[in-house]
């Protein structure tokens, strides 16, 4: 394999060398060397695979183990004509097997008396088999010439490998090199059939795509029914996107499809797009599906916060962050406050590029607050009563996550169905009251201790103080929807200012 493989290396390099224009290739071509003295050792030592494992007129000694079993082999083939002339048992015939070697074997149907020197040495059912002194001495040369052989073949074998050993540098580089190009090759193949295009790699950080696509999906489906998306993502237009949209709407193939889009531009690739400027990135983070580690007691949501950190501890602003689905592991009004508050450290202080996909709707509003966030959803539309999804990602915010439809499409119950729309206007109400008057409820409040202020008795500094804490609140109210987790402790600061 190692001589066929150095003869064919020979024939790459000398293509390349004519046709490789690309530095690359070139470098590779330079790299290549046949080893013609290695493959000349191996081609005048090593049979081809219808030969001996080494070849025998190489070594006297090889020849004459070889001639000797070959004679007693031929000995043997004869005992069987011989022995039945003998005999005269015309079933006669010689066997062999690893168990029990080299025998005689005679039908019970058709035996006769045998000759003296017959040994017997097995029973079968319908048969017995025997051996004799001139067969048992045949398979004792032959067996002690095997093992000699066996025995000289290794030690022929270790001195062919230690010789040459001497080649084993030129014969890695020549495998390296092999392998780049067999990696361009691979890549330039896929470019060409799948209609990659070369993408511009920029210094600085930013993306822009046009039409880009996921390069497994869309081998999936029949060709033109993937639907590309662009992707901008830039200090003017915002480095964090909050995309918002229903399951199976495409949020998840949109995240990885740029996820690999900038790895292979990265690897020297061309990318699934019509367009693309690609700023370099020093790594690639990604915090996508559920799963748990049971084994070491993580939960799900262990496990996904685990992941959170990792990405926010080290994650700088030249990384690409992809998280699916944040804080949806816990109860809604943790894990909201978990998703804006990580979106908030990676826009203020991290400025990751960023996408963030998420049901939680509410965190539409960071897009209002920061300039460097961008809200944007999947496009759906209905027909005939049922939502029809485009996989296309535009601006804005989703309606609705849609999970009840989704339910439908994935086969639950009719009556299951019908009961979950029955009941989620009051689930609504009942789980969101204070998302929807938190902003009106806090400044109420505001306004009530605002009117009972004593100004004449208040000082300046107390004045300040009290003006900065009406504030905090009200930007707590009417940016992060407040649950009622958040009004308990609003009424314990109350309580305790009035105690």
């Amino acid at each position: 394999a190692l001589s066929a493989t150095l003869a064919t290396a020979a024939d790459v390099r000398q293509l390349l060398s004519a046709s490789a224009d690309a530095r690359l290739l070139r470098e590779a071509v330079q790299e290549i060397d046949p080893v013609d003295e290695a493959r000349a050792l191996i081609d005048a030592n090593v049979g081809d695979a219808h030969a001996q494992a080494l070849r025998s007129e190489r070594d006297p000694r090889l020849a004459a183990i070889h001639e000797a079993i070959d004679t007693d082999r031929a000995l043997i083939a004869g005992l069987e004509r011989d022995e039945r002339e003998r005999t005269g048992i015309r079933s006669l015939k010689v066997g062999y097997n690893k168990v029990f070697g080299y025998y005689f074997e005679v039908s019970h149907a058709n035996r006769r008396p045998v000759p003296d020197d017959f040994e017997r040495k097995q029973t079968l059912t319908n048969a017995e088999r025997y051996t004799t002194p001139t067969l048992k001495a045949a398979e004792l040369r032959i067996a002690a010439g095997e093992e000699r052989l066996a025995t000289l073949e290794r030690e022929l074998y270790v001195a062919l490998v230690e010789e040459l050993g001497g080649c084993v540098a030129r014969i890695r580089a020549t495998a390296g090199a092999l392998a780049t190009i067999d990696a361009l090759q691979a890549l330039a193949t896929v470019a060409a059939e799948q209609r990659y295009v070369r993408p511009r790699l920029l210094d600085a950080p930013g993306l822009r795509i046009e039409a880009g696509r996921h390069p497994l999906v869309e081998r999936g489906l029949a060709p033109g029914d993937f639907v590309p998306n662009d992707t901008l993502l830039s200090d003017e237009r915002g480095r964090v996107v909050i995309l918002t949209g229903p399951n199976m709407a495409g949020k998840s193939t949109y995240l990885r499809q740029v996820a690999l889009i900038v790895l292979l531009a990265q690897i020297g690739s061309f990318v699934p797009a019509d367009e693309a400027d690609i700023g370099l990135v020093d790594r690639i983070f990604t915090r996508l599906g559920a799963h748990d580690d049971l084994a070491h007691g993580q939960s799900t949501f262990m496990v996904e916060m685990l992941e959170t950190a990792t990405i926010l501890n080290h994650a700088t602003e030249r990384s690409l962050v992809v998280l699916d689905e944040i804080g949806r592991g816990t109860g809604t009004e943790d894990g909201l406050a978990i998703a804006t508050a990580v979106v908030e450290h990676l826009a203020e202080h991290v400025g990751a590029l960023t996408l963030f996909a998420t049901h939680f709707r509410e965190l539409s509003h960071l897009a209002e607050r920061h300039p460097n966030v961008r809200a944007l959803q999947t496009a759906i539309t209905r027909h005939d009563g049922a939502i029809v999804f485009l996989h296309a990602i535009v601006p804005g915010v989703a309606d609705s996550a849609f999970g009840i439809e989704i339910a439908q499409l994935a086969g639950v119950p009719q009556q299951v169905i019908e009961r979950a729309q029955a009941v989620a206007p009051a689930a609504l109400a009942v789980a969101l009251p204070a998302f929807s008057s938190a902003s009106a409820m806090a400044g109420d409040r505001v306004i009530a201790e605002l009117l009972t202020l004593d100004i004449a008795s208040t000082t300046p500094l107390e004045a300040l103080n009290q003006l900065a804490d009406y504030q905090r609140r009200l930007r707590l109210a009417a940016v992060e929807p407040v649950g009622p987790r958040a009004l308990v402790a609003e009424e314990r600061r109350d309580f305790g200012r009035a105690d």
